[in-house]
């Protein structure tokens, strides 16, 4: 499995109120365009992107979705009670995509 793309940026912790609440930080527009061209190389389906993602020190993995033509990243509740991030906050990101590995996957 090799890296294809590292990018780090600044973004602030949004919320949309879905189905259920979710908090994530939006991809900037130019890193959004780094993701898109080798989008095809590394998603599973559904235009979803799986992400190595580091926030301080903390590493967890996730997929960003697709919106609205850039990327969110999700924040999952353990996540952000672990960085103690909220609403505003603004939060600083570095995003690893990994070409897929069958392996990865179940």
């Amino acid at each position: 499995m090799g890296q294809l793309l590292e990018i780090s940026f600044e973004s602030e912790v949004i919320h949309w109120r879905g189905p259920a609440p979710f908090f994530f930080t939006k991809v900037p527009e130019k890193e959004a365009m780094l993701i898109h061209e080798i989008s095809r190389q590394v998603s599973y389906g559904w235009g979803v992107i799986p992400s190595d993602v580091t926030i301080k020190e903390t590493e967890f993995y996730t997929a960003l979705i697709p919106k609205d033509g850039t990327y969110l990243l999700p924040l999952r509740k353990a996540v952000r009670e672990q960085l103690n991030l909220d609403l505003g906050d603004l939060v600083k990101v570095r995003i690893q995509f990994l070409r897929i590995h069958r392996s990865r996957f179940p």
